[in-house]
Order: C-alpha cells, then sequence, then structure tokens
C-alpha cells in the first residue's frame, strides 16, 4: 500500500550495495499491478523473480461475528493482488524463463480458527501457484509457495495485530521450536527458491513454520527456555513489525448464544 515502508526497504538495499526501485500502490488494483511491473522493467530491463507477497490479516473474530467489510478486503488484498500480479508478470517471465513465489500459510494447510476467511485466502494461494506451475512448466517458468507459521511480525503480538493473548500464547505451545520465527529465517527460503538452486522445484508448498503443521497439543511448553531463543541474524529488520501500520484492525468476542 502507499503508506507501507516501501521506499525505507529499497533505501537499506542500496546502502547495501544491492539495487533497488520503490512501488507504492493498492496492488488488488489492475492499472498499479500493471504500473509495478512496468516499473521493475523500466529499471532492469527484464523480470526473472515474481514474489507474492502483498496481504493483509485484518480480523479475529468467530466465523459468524466476522466483519463482511474485512472479509471484502481480504479477499481483495490477499487474492486479487495475486492473481493481477502475475498475470501481468508471466508474459515477462516466459521471457526469461523465470519464477514466481507466493505467500502462502500454515493457515492454509490446517485452517486458522477465529480468522477463517484468512486461511481461505492462503489455501487459494496453495492451488493457485500449484496450478500456474503446471500450466507454465511448458514455458520453463517455475512456481512455488512459502507457506510460514508463526513469524515475528505485527501479525503474531497482541500488541501490533489482531491476536488476544489466548491466541498468542496457543501460538507458541502449538509450535515444536517453541518460538515465533524470524523474517530472515523466511527470506532464506525465497531465496532458496527464487535462485537456480532450485531449478528442479516448482508446485511446492515450502513450509516454514517451525514444526506447527505436524504438531499436536501444546508441544512448545516441552521445549527449555535456554532454544526458544530466535537467532539473530544478519540482516537489519527494523521494518518486522510495520506490516499491520496505519491499518485498521479488529478484534470481535464471539456471540453469546
Amino acid at each position: 500500500m502507499p503508506d507501507d515502508p516501501v521506499e525505507d526497504v529499497a533505501n537499506t538495499i542500496r546502502k547495501n550495495d544491492g539495487e533497488a526501485v520503490a512501488f507504492g500502490g493498492d496492488l488488488s488494483k489492475e492499472d498499479n499491478a500493471k504500473e509495478c511491473i512496468e516499473l521493475a522493467l523500466k529499471k532492469f530491463k527484464k523480470l526473472d523473480v515474481l514474489v507474492n507477497n502483498a496481504g493483509v490479516f485484518l480480523a479475529n473474530a468467530m466465523t459468524e461475528d466476522y466483519p463482511i467489510e474485512d472479509f471484502d478486503e481480504t479477499i481483495r488484498m490477499n487474492i486479487r493482488s495475486a492473481f493481477l500480479m502475475t498475470h501481468f508478470a508471466l508474459p515477462h517471465l516466459q521471457k526469461t524463463r523465470g519464477n514466481i513465489i507466493s505467500a502462502g500459510s500454515e493457515s492454509g494447510m490446517i485452517g486458522l480458527a477465529q480468522n477463517t476467511a484468512y486461511g481461505g485466502t492462503k489455501g487459494w494461494i496453495h492451488a493457485f501457484t500449484r496450478g500456474v506451475a503446471v500450466e507454465q512448466g511448458k514455458n520453463g517458468v517455475r512456481a512455488n509457495c512459502v507457506c510460514p507459521g508463526p513469524i515475528d511480525t505485527a501479525w503474531t503480538h497482541k500488541e501490533t495485530g489482531p491476536m488476544d493473548k489466548e491466541m498468542e500464547t496457543a501460538l507458541i505451545q502449538a509450535t515444536p521450536l517453541a518460538r515465533r520465527g524470524t523474517t530472515e529465517e523466511v527470506a532464506n527460503v525465497y531465496a532458496f527458491l527464487a535462485s537456480d538452486e532450485a531449478s528442479y522445484v516448482t508446485g511446492a508448498l515450502y513450509v516454514v513454520d517451525g514444526g506447527t503443521t505436524v504438531a499436536k497439543g501444546p508441544v512448545g511448553d516441552l521445549v527449555p527456555k535456554s532454544l526458544r531463543k530466535e537467532p539473530s541474524g544478519r540482516l537489519k529488520l527494523q521494518h518486522r513489525h510495520d506490516g499491520l501500520r496505519n491499518k485498521t484492525v479488529h478484534r470481535v468476542k464471539p456471540t453469546k448464544h
């Protein structure tokens, strides 16, 4: 979105000897999605990789109480944006035999109580990406998903996102590694899939969730505290909690029947 810190991120990349150009806009709008692709082509002359990472997590509510306007916004931002960007990028990715990496989620595999809409959009992303992988193989284009679990971002903290204290606690308890993942740990998987090292990988759902999808019960409670620390990493992650900045989120208490 226009008020997301994309320019700050681009500046950080450039300061570390990388190349980057920023684009701020609602990618669920056709003109913006097309303009974003055109800007990348103008700057870099070709397109090698598309990362579909735009999305929102707006409400913590039972399905019967879930705000309709939040549902519509979630569908628009999580599904329509990925489709439009893929639609406009594919002709250029076919020329370079490039690849697409979309942001899935463990919630798209096992569902997410009190945010069924979000999990539903991620299930769509998984199916859409796999369909693109099969369809575009003849054009030399790969397509994969990275499916994070509880990552240290605005979404997984009660202070900055829609999760309440109970959901936040359960999130960590259900993780065999008993901690949130870091954004750098997720970025490492994106980097692998984007590279030629993953040249035989397409249609894959890479789960980066600390074991959440295979666990049963509060397994995180069994992990000693000394093993629960997030790795320090090497990247500057000052914007990892900015994903919901200037966005309205809701916590809706269940309706009593």
